[in-house]
C-alpha cells in the first residue's frame, strides 16, 4: 500500500504508520477513531479519470488505486457497487427542484449500502492472516459481512440485538455466519464485540473502530460523482446511525477534490430518526463528537439506530466543513417516504433509507435547499429487509370472488 501514508487520529492528530497500530489511536482508547492517509501524487500515477472511463470493472475495485488494500489482493467474487444512480424527476416536481437523483444501493448482494465496506472488510482480513472474522450490527452490517465471507469461505461471527428485523436475521444465517443474538442494544453488542475480538484475536470489522471501513463505503461518492460525469452535486442527503457512511461521503469527496476530478465539494446533509439523533443535538449544540454522551436511542428504522455514534467525529466533521446541516425526522415522516419514494422512482427502500429522502422533504419545508441545486439522496437498503415496517404504510388489499362482477364491483364499474 505505497500509496497510504498512515493513520491519523481524529482526535489528537497524531500519526501512525499503518504497520504501527491495528484500529484505533492508543491515547484515546476506543474512541480513539482515524483516518487513513494517502499520497495523491502516487494516486493520480496509477489512476485517473480517463481511466476510468476504459475500466470496464463496474464494481468497488475500479477505484482499487484509491483504497487502502494491496494492489495484488485478490478481491471477494460478489459483484459490488456501481449501483444504479437514478434521475428523480417526479420527486423533484413534488418538491419544487429542478435536479434530483436517487442512489440505489439496496441492488448490492445482500441488498444494502453495507456491502461496500464489508467487501474491504474482507480482503484486510485475509492480508491479515485472519481465521475469523466477525463484527456488531443493527442487521445490515451483519448480513453483509456474512455474504462476502461466505464467497471467499472466511467463518463469521456476529453480534446483533435480538430485536433485528427477521428478514436481516435470515440473511445471517442462511449465509452461514454463527450468529449470536445479543439480549440488549447495538451499542451493548458493539462494546461486546470489541472484546470478543481481543480475546480471541478475531479481525474485527466494526464500523467506525475499523479505519478501513469508510474507505470502502466512499466508492459510494466516487460512483455518484462519475456516474454524473464528475460534475458533482451541490447537496448529498444522507441516512445516519453510527456516522461511518456520512464520514465516508466526506472522505470520498475530499480525495476527489485533492485529486482534482472534482471542482466544487457538495454540502452534505446528514438526516437521523428523532428517537436517535445524537448527531443532531451535538450539531446544533455545537460540541465535539469526543465530549457526546451516550442517549436511549430507538426508532422503526433500526438500521440508524445508535445511542453513541461510533464515527462521530468524522460525522460531524462532514456536515460542519462542507457547509451542510444535520435533520432530525420522526418515523411517521420515514415510513411516509417509503411509498412515495417507490411509486415516484419504482426503488423500494427500508426504513433508515427511506430517512435521507424524508429529510429532503423536511429540508426543503425549512428553505434548506435552493429549487436550482442538484441534489442526490443516498438510498443505502432494500425495503424487503424489513416487511413488516413497509406494511405499515399500505392498506390491506381487498378479498376478491374469482369472477368478473366481483372485480367491477371493486372497480367500481
Amino acid at each position: 500500500m505505497q500509496h497510504v501514508l498512515g493513520l491519523k487520529c481524529t482526535i489528537c492528530g497524531k500519526t501512525y504508520g499503518v504497520d504501527e497500530i491495528d484500529y484505533i489511536c492508543p491515547e484515546h482508547g476506543d474512541d480513539g477513531i482515524v483516518d487513513v492517509l494517502y499520497d495523491y501524487d502516487a494516486i493520480r500515477a496509477n489512476i485517473s479519470r480517463e481511466d476510468l472511463a476504459r475500466n470496464h470493472n463496474r464494481t468497488i475495485w475500479r477505484y482499487k488505486p484509491l483504497m487502502p488494500v494491496a494492489p495484488e489482493s485478490a478481491e471477494p467474487p460478489l459483484r459490488v457497487g456501481w449501483t444504479p444512480l437514478y434521475a428523480a424527476p417526479r420527486l423533484a416536481e413534488k418538491l419544487g427542484l429542478r435536479h434530483l437523483w436517487v442512489k440505489d444501493d439496496g441492488v448490492n448482494p445482500t441488498a444494502s449500502f453495507k456491502d461496500r465496506a464489508s467487501a474491504v472488510a474482507v480482503v484486510k482480513a485475509r492480508e491479515a492472516g485472519a481465521e475469523i472474522i466477525t463484527t456488531a450490527s443493527t442487521g445490515n452490517a451483519a448480513a453483509a459481512l456474512a455474504g462476502l465471507s461466505a464467497s471467499v469461505g472466511l467463518p463469521a461471527v456476529i453480534f446483533v440485538p435480538k430485536s433485528a428485523p427477521e428478514a436481516k436475521i435470515a440473511q445471517h444465517l442462511i449465509y452461514g455466519a454463527r450468529v449470536m443474538l445479543v439480549d440488549g442494544t447495538y451499542d451493548d453488542a458493539f462494546e461486546l464485540t470489541l472484546k470478543v475480538a481481543r480475546e480471541f484475536g478475531w479481525y474485527n470489522r466494526n464500523t467506525a473502530y475499523n479505519p478501513y471501513m469508510t474507505e470502502g463505503k466512499k466508492t459510494g461518492i466516487l460512483e455518484i460523482c462519475e456516474q454524473l460525469a464528475w460534475d458533482a452535486p451541490d447537496r448529498v442527503f444522507v441516512p445516519v446511525g453510527d456516522g461511518c457512511i456520512i464520514g465516508s461521503v466526506h472522505k470520498g469527496l475530499k480525495d476527489l477534490m485533492a485529486l482534482g476530478w472534482i471542482d466544487h465539494m457538495p454540502k452534505i446533509m446528514g438526516v437521523q430518526a428523532e428517537g436517535s439523533s445524537p448527531l443532531v443535538d451535538a450539531w446544533e449544540r455545537g460540541i465535539e463528537g469526543w465530549e457526546m454522551e451516550p442517549v436511549s436511542a430507538i426508532s422503526v428504522a433500526d438500521s440508524i439506530v445508535a445511542g453513541l455514534p461510533r464515527d462521530r467525529n468524522k460525522a460531524l466533521a462532514a456536515v460542519r466543513e462542507t457547509d451542510g446541516a444535520y435533520i432530525a425526522v420522526s418515523d411517521q415522516e420515514i415510513l411516509d417516504a417509503i411509498p412515495t419514494i417507490a411509486r415516484n422512482t419504482g426503488v423500494f427502500s427500508e426504513p433508515a433509507a427511506a430517512a435521507s429522502y424524508a429529510g429532503l422533504v423536511k429540508a426543503v419545508d425549512q428553505g434548506l435547499v435552493d429549487p436550482q441545486e442538484r441534489v442526490v439522496v443516498m438510498l443505502t437498503g432494500s425495503g424487503l429487509k424489513d416487511i413488516k415496517s413497509a406494511m405499515k404504510t399500505v392498506p390491506e388489499p381487498p378479498i376478491v370472488a374469482p369472477n368478473l362482477d366481483a372485480v367491477k364491483a371493486l372497480m367500481g364499474d
